[in-house]
């Protein structure tokens, strides 16, 4: 057994921006899912993974000798509001690990108890979060969206209250960067220019290497806006809705990040939104890219002082690197979409078939996931009977996919292998993800893991995951979701 061997240079930075902090033991604790697939794309030893020294490090009952883990401190714009001090309430950075690549990665825990970040919470997770959060994040993974990953997940024998009581359980996960726009957002806030220069440098130094420009921060800015522009059009290609779009919740590695009251829209609606606290649908599925742009121009704020000394200079800078994110995402988004019904956008008609494709989803709210994997088994050469089954009213769909066919005849071979790798048949759809964190809460993981097998292999239609592609119920109850912090 090899144990990976961690370090920590966030704690090189001004301590203006974390909190050295140890977890609470938790003695208790039980390895519930390990992820053997990521362990090994990493480097980390699957048996190191499985051992007790693992679950000690994981739960805080051991500590790393070279270093302390920390907090990490951050701001953020919540629902539109902004909230000057937030950080990591529930969380502890353990260490970062280099893989063979030599990428560093953080080593994260959730749910590991109060910090000086808590404001009175808990610092605790329950189970179904955590889950919830597993399961996504594999999935977002296997649909080639980035994201952050789950390398764990461990019980902790507690009961943490939310809406009711819940068991508690501890997510380990793993990230390119944990860093956030809200990091910047407080950085700027600590009227000290040395440590939001030293966190700038930091980002550089970490994610974009590559950038050798005259101005290196007005460059963190473009390729921020461009990593986020192409992540917001991945989502919304698949139907993701993030639900709780924060600045806190955005980060600079253009990774999905803290996506608690997320889901798949399963009947498309452009303003559907899966935060039950989102009354203004603010970070509604067509919301998304403007919540985007909103976010991303809180992070220019909080670099002004870096992009020029003269303020008006430091603002049009700002402005002329702002102005890419609409022609970015607007070209990415609809490359895909396109994709997805195996069109590109060089081909004649080709934004008109799309665009009817979508009046259609919309006006008699298809399946989002469904209508798309349907038109690929078309493509594939299976039946449309049972494409069409999925419209209550067929007429007009019956000549959009006659003249669809026809767009697609002379490309046929390409078109469909594309669109093999942009539809999915399995997502994590609410009934079965209820139903799966319902028996965890019970202490039957079997749903747990026969939902994960099936998420983490989306594209590959297998008898045995047949239930998981059925969509929601008429008569279901609403769907509820929170962030449950």
């Amino acid at each position: 057994m090899t144990a990976p061997v961690f370090d920590l240079t966030y704690a090189n930075l001004p301590q203006a921006l974390y909190t050295p902090y140890q977890p609470e033991p938790t003695p208790a604790a039980k390895m519930m899912l390990q992820n053997n697939a990521l362990a090994t794309k990493l480097g980390i030893d699957g048996t190191w993974l499985s051992s007790n020294d693992a679950l000690k490090f994981f739960s805080g009952q051991a500590s790393p000798n070279d270093y302390t883990p920390i907090a990490m401190a951050y701001a953020g714009h919540q629902f539109g509001g902004f909230s000057p001090r937030l950080g990591d309430g529930r969380a502890v950075l353990m260490g970062e690990y280099v893989d063979g690549n030599n990428t560093r990665h953080d080593i994260h825990l959730k749910g590991s108890g109060r910090t000086t970040y808590s404001r009175g919470g808990d610092g605790k997770a329950a189970l179904r979060a955590v889950l919830k959060e597993y399961i996504f994040s594999e999935n977002l993974a296997a649909l080639g969206i980035p994201t952050t990953r789950a390398l764990a997940a461990l019980t902790t024998d507690e009961t943490v209250m939310r809406q009711k009581p819940h068991p508690g359980a501890i997510l380990v996960r793993t990230a390119r960067s944990h860093i956030r726009v809200g990091t910047f957002q407080y950085a700027r806030l600590c009227q000290d220019e040395t440590a939001l220069k030293a966190l700038a440098d930091y980002n550089i130094d970490r994610l974009f290497p590559e950038i050798d420009a005259p101005n290196p921060y007005a460059e963190l800015l473009s390729q921020t806006i461009e990593k986020q522009a192409k992540l917001i059009a991945k989502w919304m290609s698949f139907g993701f809705i993030h639900g709780v779009m924060n600045t806190d919740n955005m980060a600079i590695s253009g990774e999905t990040i803290d996506f608690g009251p997320c889901a798949f829209m399963e009947k498309f609606s452009p303003d559907r939104v899966f935060s039950s606290i989102d009354h203004h649908g603010r970070y509604a599925w067509s919301k998304q890219p403007e919540m985007a742009y909103w976010n991303l121009t809180r992070f220019a704020e909080s670099l002004l002082p870096l992009l020029h000394t003269d303020e008006d200079k430091a603002v049009e800078i700002a402005q002329g690197q702002l102005a890419k994110f609409s022609e970015i995402f607007t070209e990415n988004f609809n490359a895909l979409m396109l994709a997805k019904i195996g069109l590109s956008p060089e081909m004649d008609g080709a934004q008109q078939t799309l665009s009817a494709a979508m009046s259609m989803l919309a006006a008699q709210t298809i399946d989002f996931t469904l209508f798309f994997r349907r038109l690929t088994d078309i493509a594939d050469g299976k039946s449309e009977q049972v494409f069409l089954a999925l419209f209550p009213e067929q007429a007009d769909v019956k000549k959009w996919l006659k003249s669809w066919q026809t767009q697609l005849e002379p490309h046929a071979k390409a078109a469909r292998t594309k669109m093999q790798t942009l539809n999915p048949l399995y997502i994590p759809r609410f009934q079965q993800l209820e139903a799966a964190l319902e028996a965890a809460e019970q202490g039957d993981m079997a749903p747990v893991k026969d939902l994960l097998k099936a998420v983490t292999t989306p594209f590959d239609e297998k008898n045995e995951y047949a239930d998981q592609a059925i969509p929601l119920l008429e008569k279901a109850a609403p769907m509820q979701t929170f962030c449950e912090t």
